[in-house]
């Protein structure tokens, strides 16, 4: 089952998202590594020593209650150590780049035995994306996969939640350590080529040294603060249970009781502590209450004046944003939501999936890539010409244009005499044309223009395909449409529709040869 991998490791969680050809994009589960609604792999390992090869990932370190020991085999937040020129500090066994390169051999081992990925795509932060790609590369060399792509974050999502090319975005990205705001311009637009994600290998092929422009979003303003989702568990967890430590159970319960509040009024959970069990209960007004006491909205408030400053510099105010884009797991809270429309009023919000927006965004943006073919030579009809009277040669396919063709090219044919029964599709070659010639002047080879015309086309040495009409033609009336296409093969088909023939009665692609 070939298709396309997409993967978007994130700071708390990563996104793996699958898509078959012609098929639907959807998130894809990893046992034992992924849980979660939607499914998601934690940005969690952990190893037993500095040289395990096969670590605990994902669900699997939080089933182990190791998400918060203090361990230096225990890895997390490593995603935004990752490229960056002056790495935030680290203490576990391994680098942030062994961490990550661990997590995506983990995951494509975790891959269904049926699914063949014919391709890769990751997404990464614009602000580190050149050290991002590099890292990329080199932690990729051992996948079997004959293409690899990258693509930048902010433009991922806004792609995955359909925001068009070029569109100014207020991306606000809650995740599990940090908070950014960026305000990005999407390429694309005002007639220019729409984004699409930078294919690093092609056909098994290392594309690192070729002459691809980096293809990113521009960044007009951003801010950003090491506060997270993990910092609001932490808050829940305290305001639930003061006299208790905030251990891996305890923090997983907050986290699940803040998920419930993104959707319910209410949300509990029971849980059983030194061989008692405690009734943990929040409501979603008591919730909100804590992250107002805790400054979260001040922070928020800090930040957007930093971004659209950054902005006004460039002559833009909140009028020139496109859409606001909510991404990360927090981003569903209601009270950030209210916060984001109280302070951008009149832009739309578009945050139907934040947690999978990104992932699904860099399916969008890799298309369908495939080698063609171009005609050394070209392909043309012989055709009545009406005003001269005579037969000329109509070109159908030039030479350079690349093949199999996508759309066919639609063709309409008169006939070149009254009561004409048949018509014969007569195929040529328009041999190279010489529009110099080389003369010697003084001894000297001299190049002199010769008089364009016509090319000279030679006919096809195949018998012409011989169309027989549903009723005798008129001179001058069209009477053939004709939609021509070269396949993958090479071979150059016609589709024939006689127009006075009864309805529903048009033929199959006819082979007329091969091209060349």
């Amino acid at each position: 089952m070939p298709g396309t991998l997409a993967i978007d490791l994130g700071s708390s969680t990563t996104v793996v998202a699958w898509q078959e050809p012609q098929g639907p994009a959807r998130l894809l589960p990893l046992p034992p590594y992924s849980c979660g609604d939607p499914c998601v792999v934690p940005s969690l390992l952990w190893l037993e020593s500095p040289e395990a090869e096969r670590p605990l990932i994902g669900r699997q370190v939080l089933d182990a209650a190791l998400a918060d020991a203090e361990h230096p085999g225990l890895c997390r937040d490593f995603k935004r150590r990752i490229g960056a020129e002056v790495p935030p500090g680290g203490s576990g066994w391994i680098s942030a780049e062994r961490a990550g390169a661990l997590l995506l051999e983990g995951l494509w081992r975790a891959l269904p035995a049926d699914m063949v990925p014919e391709r890769l795509v990751l997404t990464a932060p614009i602000e580190t994306y050149r050290g991002y790609r590099s890292w990329l590369q080199r932690a990729s060399r051992d996948l079997v996969v004959p293409e690899l792509a990258l693509v930048d974050e902010p433009t991922a999502a806004a792609i995955g939640a359909g925001l068009p090319p070029g569109s100014r975005v207020l991306v606000v990205d809650l995740g599990g350590g940090t908070i950014d705001l960026s305000l990005v311009a999407l390429e694309g637009g005002e007639g220019r080529a729409a984004p699409i994600a930078q294919l690093l290998r092609f056909a098994g092929r290392d594309l690192a040294r070729s002459g691809q422009a980096l293809r990113c979003a521009r960044v007009i303003g951003k801010a950003g603060v090491a506060l997270g989702g993990r910092d609001i568990d932490r808050w829940i967890a305290a305001h639930l249970c003061p006299e208790a430590p905030a251990d891996g159970t305890l923090l997983h319960l907050a986290e699940q009781i803040k998920c419930q509040l993104s959707e319910a009024s209410e949300a509990r959970q029971i849980q059983a502590f030194d061989g008692t069990f405690r009734d943990l209960h929040l409501s979603r007004e008591a919730f909100e209450r804590l992250l107002e006491e805790r400054g979260l909205l001040r922070q928020l408030d800090g930040l957007l004046e930093a971004v659209l400053a950054a902005a006004r510099r460039e002559g833009l105010g909140p009028a020139d944003i496109d859409a606001l884009l909510p991404v990360g797991g927090s981003s569903r809270i209601p009270l950030i939501r209210r916060w984001l429309q109280s302070r951008c009023p009149g832009v739309p919000l578009r945050g139907e999936r934040p947690v999978e927006a990104v992932a699904m965004g860099a399916l969008a943006l890799t298309p369908g890539v495939r080698v063609r073919d171009v005609l050394a030579r070209g392909v043309s009809l012989r055709c009545w010409d009406r005003r001269s009277g005579r037969h000329r040669w109509h070109p159908l396919f030039l030479p350079g244009q690349s093949w199999p063709t996508e759309n066919p090219l639609e063709l309409v044919l008169a006939c070149s005499r009254d009561g004409q029964d048949r018509v014969e599709l007569v195929l040529g070659e328009p041999l190279p044309e010489e529009r110099a010639e080389v003369v010697f002047e003084a001894g000297l080879p001299v190049l002199r223009e010769r008089p364009a015309g016509a090319a000279p086309v030679r006919p096809w040495p195949s018998p012409p395909l011989e169309v027989p009409l549903a009723s005798p033609g008129r001179r001058g009336v069209d009477r053939l449409r004709l939609r021509f296409r070269i396949d993958a093969g090479a071979q150059l088909l016609v589709e024939v529709h006689d127009l006075e023939a009864p309805a529903g009665d048009d033929s199959e692609a006819l082979a007329l040869g091969p091209v060349r």
